[in-house]
């Protein structure tokens, strides 16, 4: 499947990588970019592979580590995948 990544997704994604560069080493920052690549890898080839949101099922949240969520949502008919925002778990939930 073609993977979309939207532009609140690629604005997360560009916030994690500065808090990584300023608080964490450059290897650091190299293993995320596997991590998430890997994880987008998974979901192209098995786009169901993560749970539907609670709230909106057509959202699905996917796990880059322990501390970093992808949100993503599956279209189907156009065999397309949309990255919608990346999240740090730290944070509070209900600022999504």
């Amino acid at each position: 499947m073609k993977v979309n990544w939207t532009p609140a997704a690629k604005d997360s994604f560009e916030r994690i990588l500065d808090w990584l560069l300023n608080n964490w080493t450059k290897k650091e920052v190299e293993n995320f970019i596997e991590q998430t690549d890997k994880t987008i890898e998974g979901i192209s080839q098995n786009p169901y592979m993560y749970k539907a949101s609670a709230k909106n099922k057509q959202i699905r949240k996917g796990y880059v580590n322990r501390l970093i969520s992808l949100f993503y949502r599956v279209r189907h008919t156009e065999n397309e995948i949309d990255v919608l925002y990346f999240w740090d778990n730290r944070q509070n939930p209900n600022k999504i």
